[in-house]
């Protein structure tokens, strides 16, 4: 029986062995309303309307709400006893199930971009890879992981580092990378991030642990970054991570900070030494065709000038072979003959003569360019087109004047 119905008797439930306050009444009124009633903790209600809500009735209004039927039973004691039974409404039942049952299959349905694949797993185990399109899955039965596989990521390291000569280096790379097997990268390992920067550490410290400090400074960079990318995939094939290493770039190298001066020193002296070196070389690529051809142009002359002097020797034997045949044949004939070639050779060239008389002091002066314009007034005389028999006319007119000469001259002297 709740406390406030009636025959109650006024008793307050966290009081019970006090019926009223010790200023109420003798009719259990209270002096100030007049009324009996009072709240559970002894104070006026201030009339009967104005007490707490039903706690039953209203229990009761949403029972039937629910469509739960209520029945009482009546019990000894001067009270009566209530209870509730009954059982839903099929109806209401089975609207709630097919409610429940759509809203846990919305939940399923979830959409997978293009730059993404999805990761099934189905109680914990893996069962499929999706891909880009609309899916739906059992929720709470299977678990979906959307991963970016187009995504070009990037891990920067940059750490101190030992050399094959016993020099340290300070180099910094950059790893861009992008996930290539969405189910290795989620389940065979645990930070595949974590395992990637490892591997980077590793495969950095391999490669500049054999190599020199020079040629890691200055023209082994493009060759540090190919064999870093080549090692650093093989790591993580290796391992399983499903990463893709798409390129290593070679972001800095240099000495420690404290010994950086001096090394800049000679990276300076280096690069001089190569701007010379090239200088050089250039020089030399424009002197030496040069000279290669000056020489060829001299060595093609001396081979034209052999060649003259061969062929022109050659000739010269094998006129003095026929020359020599036709001396044995006829020997005063090919004297005489070689002696008027001579003769016409030097007379050719010659237009005075002076000859030195024997036995005298005076020597002779042949005009021969008189002699020459003489005959060329009555007849021109081409020496160059005289035929052999015009050659002894001419030699026997010289002599003839030079037998005058001598005569006068010998006369003269007789004189004398």
């Amino acid at each position: 029986m709740a406390w406030n119905e009636p025959g109650n008797n006024d008793k307050d439930p966290w009081n019970p062995d006090k019926s009223r306050n010790s200023g109420d009444r003798p009719d259990g009124k209270d002096k100030e309303t007049g009324n009996g009633d009072r709240d559970p903790w002894g104070r006026p209600t201030g009339g009967k309307d104005q007490g707490p809500p039903d706690l039953d009735e209203a229990f009761r209004k949403l029972m039937d709400m629910l469509g739960v039927k209520k029945s009482r039973k009546g019990g000894s004691g001067g009270g009566n006893g209530s209870g509730f039974s009954g059982k839903f409404n099929r109806n209401l039942i089975a609207i709630l199930v097919v409610g429940l049952f759509v809203l846990w299959a919305a939940t399923g349905v979830y959409q997978i971009d293009q730059q993404e694949r999805g990761v099934v797993l189905r109680l914990g185990k893996y069962y499929e890879t999706v891909k880009p399109g609309l899916h739906w899955n059992p929720p709470l039965i299977d678990d979906v992981t959307k991963v970016n596989v187009t995504k070009v990521r990037s891990l920067d390291h940059k750490a101190l580092m030992l050399t094959v000569d016993d020099n340290i280096v300070e180099v910094s790379v950059s790893v861009q990378y992008s996930i290539q097997n969405p189910k290795d990268f989620l389940l065979n390992v645990k930070n595949p991030e974590e395992s990637l920067a490892q591997a980077t550490e590793s495969a950095l410290r391999h490669v500049v642990g054999s190599s020199e400090m020079d040629q890691i400074l200055t023209e082994g960079r493009e060759l540090l970054a190919t064999e870093v990318k080549t090692r650093l995939q093989d790591y993580m094939n290796a391992y399983g991570t499903g990463l893709l290493i798409s390129k290593v770039n070679v972001e800095n190298t240099q000495a420690p900070t404290q010994v950086q001066a001096a090394f800049d020193d000679v990276i300076k002296a280096k690069e001089d030494e190569l701007r010379v070196r090239n200088e050089a070389e250039s020089y030399a690529n424009g002197i030496i065709p040069q000279a290669r051809g000056n020489a060829q142009r001299i060595r093609e002359e001396a081979e034209a000038y052999r060649s003259e002097i061969v062929a022109r020797a050659s000739g010269q034997a094998d006129r003095f072979e026929r020359l020599y045949r036709e001396y044995v044949k006829a020997p005063e004939v090919t004297r005489r003959r070689l002696y008027l070639e001579t003769m016409e050779n030097l007379y050719k060239n010659t237009n005075k003569v002076v000859i030195d008389t024997e036995g005298g002091n005076n020597m002779m002066y042949l005009p021969l360019d008189q002699l020459m314009k003489n005959q060329s007034s009555s007849k021109k005389l081409d020496v160059d087109k005289l035929d052999p028999d015009g050659v002894s006319a001419l030699t026997d007119q010289v002599i003839n004047e030079i037998r005058k000469r001598q005569g006068a001259s010998v006369t003269r002297q007789g004189r004398n």
